[in-house]
């Protein structure tokens, strides 16, 4: 593989991991996205849909780099040409249903493709997880706040 398609992939993993770093941590101890009581928030479920299409988006266009150099995915355990606008979607579908951990069977990954569809399943399993883990964790840094507010101190 040539060194270009090689730092266009870099560079969107590094998307992909400061998404999901800037989803699960927080900075200074304050979120972004810190929902007001220990219910669901809007605006946390907003951040997770826009992390689900960064991540679905970004394995979509490695899938998409990587089948220039190799064929990545196959249809229908056919090996048909397809032209790159087909390449694209068969990739950003292939990611969507990988992510989301639905797999149809009709698209089928092949080679180095296998193993970035294994760390995308596993992102997709480990994602709501986190999900439920950032509101019950801010919903606990809110407790002493609320006590002492009732207090008055």
């Amino acid at each position: 593989m040539s060194v270009i398609p090689m730092i266009m992939i870099g560079i969107i993993g590094l998307v992909l991991v400061m998404s999901f770093i800037h989803f699960v941590h927080e900075k200074d101890g304050k979120s972004l996205f810190r929902p007001k009581d220990k219910r669901f928030s809007i605006e946390v479920f907003y951040s997770l849909l826009i992390l689900y299409c960064i991540i679905i988006i970004g394995f979509g266009l490695i899938y998409f780099i990587i089948s220039f150099q190799t064929r990545t995915l196959i249809e229908y355990s056919q090996m048909d040409t397809v032209n790159i606008f087909g390449s694209l979607v068969h990739s950003l579908y292939f990611s969507g249903v990988t992510l989301l951990t639905i797999g149809y069977g009709d698209v089928t990954p092949v080679g180095v493709a296998r193993l970035i569809a294994v760390v995308e399943a596993l992102i997709g399993y480990i994602l709501p997880a986190a999900f439920v883990l950032r509101i019950i964790r801010s919903g606990k840094k809110e407790e002493p706040h609320r006590k002492k507010a009732r207090s008055g101190k």
